[in-house]
């Protein structure tokens, strides 16, 4: 997974899940669950890569962040709870699709 509508398309295999560009801007995208409305992905581009935000059980947070140096603190959320994966090639497909599942899981709606 290297691109914005790659990511897209992923999340929107979730169920009762829509895209939405909140802030006006078209370098951010979000994945919102319908009946809540809560956001489970935010995507953008930054340093020339599409990043990926995901909520992250605290007990995994750190585990994903020393195994794959493309998994930071979240940019722009708490830090606490999210993850910025960055997606330069280096996290699998996998961890990333399984992330972003954790993410959607993980969000309340």
């Amino acid at each position: 997974m290297k691109t914005r509508e790659e990511a897209v398309q992923y999340a929107l295999t979730f169920p009762d899940v829509y895209r939405d560009e909140p802030f006006h801007d078209l370098n951010w995208t979000v994945i919102r669950k319908k009946k809540s409305r809560k956001v489970f992905l935010w995507i953008f581009e930054k340093e020339g890569h599409i990043w990926l935000n995901v909520k992250a059980d605290p007990e995994w947070r750190d585990f994903w962040r020393e195994v794959y140096p493309s998994v930071v603190p979240a940019y722009h959320l708490n830090k606490k709870y999210w993850n910025s994966i960055i997606l330069d090639g280096t996290v699998p497909e996998e961890k990333i699709r399984q992330m972003i599942g954790e993410s959607y899981d993980l969000v309340k709606g």
